[in-house]
């Protein structure tokens, strides 16, 4: 196949990069400097310029790009910047897509299980409603741009990624020199929920979705999610080292935010990937001690 990805230089982007090469699959990186080679595209989300015509011969397309979500404090700007940074790119390559004289069949789309909200104890899947606060209104608003690719017939697909365990980056990159330390430990009352994938599953289960029959809403979290006081536990054990002092909130409000801090440490969503495990995805890391076993080896 050839495939467009968007965010290819991202965590994930540069995971999947490397795994579709592997695969044999050509792919096209879209970029926001000029294009510096064939496999490059050029576009400005920002301000709405894309030529359909670089789409043609693109089989499908992975949409990735997007602020990220705690790179800093929530102000207003910046989380204006985080919902127009995912729903004008989206609605961009959706509408670009349908213009294309051979368009692309398949579009995968970012999206987040924060589309739930803050949901307590509850066990969700796709059919889940969606849930309210700023994550959930994001994410909803994102997964809603793709709907020019949907109307033109375009198998779409939004990717609603859970936590991705990778020691080159995210949550558990910060997580590591603390509890190397022995300084690590659960958030608050360690109850919230935290619906996680390793790296090798998050690449793994787009690469699945390339080349299956599965439209609408996907979530990408490994079958067995954790509360944070057992995610705690587990990483101690498999660094051998303690973990036995709580963080107290007002730490991590002072430093993020108390919204941020909110949706990001206290709250969560118990999710599990009802509609990957019926279209016959195979995890490699269905449980956290294997995932991170396997992390922390490499």
């Amino acid at each position: 196949m050839r495939i467009a990805i968007t965010g290819a230089s991202g965590l994930i982007g540069t995971a999947l990069t490397s795994h579709l090469r592997g695969d044999g699959h050509e792919t096209i990186s879209v970029v926001r400097r000029p294009a510096a080679s064939p496999a490059e595209i050029t576009w400005d989300p920002a301000n709405g310029k894309l030529n359909a015509h670089d789409l043609e011969g693109v089989d499908a397309v992975v949409h990735l790009a997007g602020a990220g979500i705690g790179d800093k404090r929530w102000s207003e700007s910046y989380k204006r910047e985080i919902l127009e940074s995912r729903t004008r790119s989206t609605e961009l390559l959706a509408q670009r897509m349908t213009e294309a004289e051979k368009r692309p069949t398949v579009f995968l789309s970012g999206s987040a299980i924060g589309v739930y909200g803050a949901r307590g104890d509850e066990e969700l899947n796709e059919a889940g409603s969606h849930g309210t606060g700023f994550l959930a209104d994001v994410c909803e608003r994102w997964e809603r741009a793709t709907g020019p690719a949907q109307a033109a017939g375009i198998r779409t697909v939004h990717l609603r990624t859970g936590i991705v365990l990778s020691t080159a980056g995210g949550a558990l990159k910060k997580q590591l020199p603390l509890f190397k330390l022995g300084l690590g430990g659960k958030f608050g009352t360690g109850r919230q929920w935290q619906s996680w994938i390793s790296i090798t599953d998050e690449v793994r289960a787009i690469s699945h979705l390339l080349s299956s029959n599965l439209s609408g809403a996907a979530n990408l979290t490994a079958p067995n999610p954790v509360t944070n006081a057992e995610f705690t536990a587990v990483l101690a054990s498999v660094m051998k080292r303690p973990a036995v002092l709580p963080i107290p909130g007002f730490g991590p409000r002072a430093l993020l935010g108390s919204e941020l801090a909110e949706a990001l440490l206290f709250t969560g969503q118990r999710v599990v990937p009802k509609a990957l495990l019926a279209d016959g995805y195979v995890f490699t890391h269905p449980t956290l001690e294997a995932a991170l076993r396997d992390l922390l080896r490499k």
